[in-house]
């Protein structure tokens, strides 16, 4: 084997040539010769620290036999060679492959956990804003749309007592209402008070306070304020000597003439209506003595509602509680309330009612109360009853 050449890097005597592919003179005296005809022709050669640190670390690794790296000769290296390297050197560390792009070098140099398909977020300034001005106040609403101040005429005069809303259209429909000497003709009308309002000519006062009244109405008298015919009606039974005087009262539901038992009064039309509506589940629970034969098994069938010739009952909660010779003590306790109801589902079942008599009606009892005696309602009962109906209407 041909043993290396002492002069690595050097002019070859062949070529004339460097490794750097610079021509240079074939022959020179000494190294420093060299150097400075090399340098004549702007080769440089490498004497950096990192350079130097390559050599050694080549020099030791072809000393201890090693197969990493190899001893390279010295070679002179020109300044766009230097630059390349730099850059080289630069892409390496970073992490990146040579000819990687920006976006490619900034993900790699990022770790694993950091990294994210969308470019970095760039910081602004903050922009500089003006003190807000003062906002308008929002009017409140009503639950029908109106604003918090008005309100239409057939509630507010239902609230005073003058009648239901129902009958209150009929009112207006007929032009016994006027506001201001005005006849009205709709019940629409939205009003903020009922200053002015007449009914029948008569004006008519602000709402009362919301009360109610327990009744105990004896058999044989209409649940209704006249009767053409010259009958008898619950205001003709109704006690004249009560303390402080009674309000204008309207009943909550009707019962029928036989009817006897618990009848709520009030002086809110607005609270009757909500009361009467079977949306609001309002129980109501009556005791009927019926002739004939019937097992509980039969009244518990009622559970599940019952229609008669195309009318539907709802669900009713009946139980049998004594018998007296023929005769059938029945408690039924139901929600909807609709004309006759309770006589006609036993009807129905071949019984023959001869007593009707209501117990309850929500949270009110009809007690030991004497037929045509009458007692008010507790406050608190009754705000405890109509915050109690709200909440199930919900």
């Amino acid at each position: 084997m041909k043993p290396p050449s002492k002069h690595r890097g050097k002019p070859s005597r062949s070529s004339g040539k460097t490794s750097a592919s610079r021509p240079v003179p074939a022959r020179a005296g000494s190294k420093d010769e060299a150097r400075r005809v090399a340098e004549s022709w702007g080769v440089r050669e490498d004497r950096s620290e990192k350079g130097a640190g390559k050599k050694k670390a080549q020099g030791r690794g072809a000393r201890t036999g090693g197969k990493a790296e190899s001893a390279k000769p010295h070679v002179l290296k020109t300044e766009a060679d230097k630059r390349a390297d730099r850059s080289r050197d630069r892409k390496t560390s970073s992490g990146a492959a040579p000819g990687m792009g920006r976006a490619a070098r900034f993900s790699a140099s990022r770790p694993d956990d950091a990294r994210t398909d969308a470019r970095p977020a760039r910081s602004y300034p903050p922009k500089r804003r003006s003190a807000p001005g003062p906002r308008p106040t929002p009017r409140a609403k009503n639950a029908d749309g109106t604003s918090s101040g008005e309100q239409r005429i057939a509630k507010l005069l239902a609230r005073a007592g003058i009648a239901s809303r129902r009958e209150i259209e009929r009112m207006i429909a007929e032009g016994r209402i006027a506001f201001d000497g005005v006849v009205l003709d709709t019940p629409a009308t939205l009003l903020s008070s009922l200053r002015g309002v007449t009914v029948d000519g008569a004006p008519v006062a602000e709402a009362e306070t919301t009360r109610l009244f327990l009744f105990h109405k004896p058999a044989g008298c209409l649940t209704a304020e006249r009767d053409f015919s010259g009958r008898k009606t619950i205001y003709d039974v109704l006690p004249r000597d009560y303390p402080g005087g009674l309000p204008r009262l309207m009943p909550v539901g009707r019962l029928d003439m036989n009817t006897e038992g618990l009848l709520l009064l009030t002086n809110d039309g607005e609270l009757k209506r909500k009361m009467e509506l079977p949306s609001t589940g309002v129980e109501r629970t009556y005791r009927a003595r019926a002739f004939g034969e019937i097992s509980q098994a039969q009244l518990e069938e009622l559970i599940h509602g019952i229609e008669i010739e195309g009318v539907r009952y709802g669900r009713i909660d009946a139980n049998l509680e004594r018998r007296t010779g023929r005769n059938q003590w029945i408690e039924m306790t139901l929600t909807e309330g609709k004309n006759r109801e309770v006589r006609r589902v036993l009807e129905y079942l071949g019984l023959k009612v001869n007593r009707l008599i209501r117990t309850r009606y929500g949270a009110f009892e009809l007690g030991d109360s004497a037929p045509g005696a009458i007692a008010e309602a507790k406050p608190h009962e009754l705000e405890t009853f109509i915050r109690d109906m709200r909440r199930r209407d919900k």
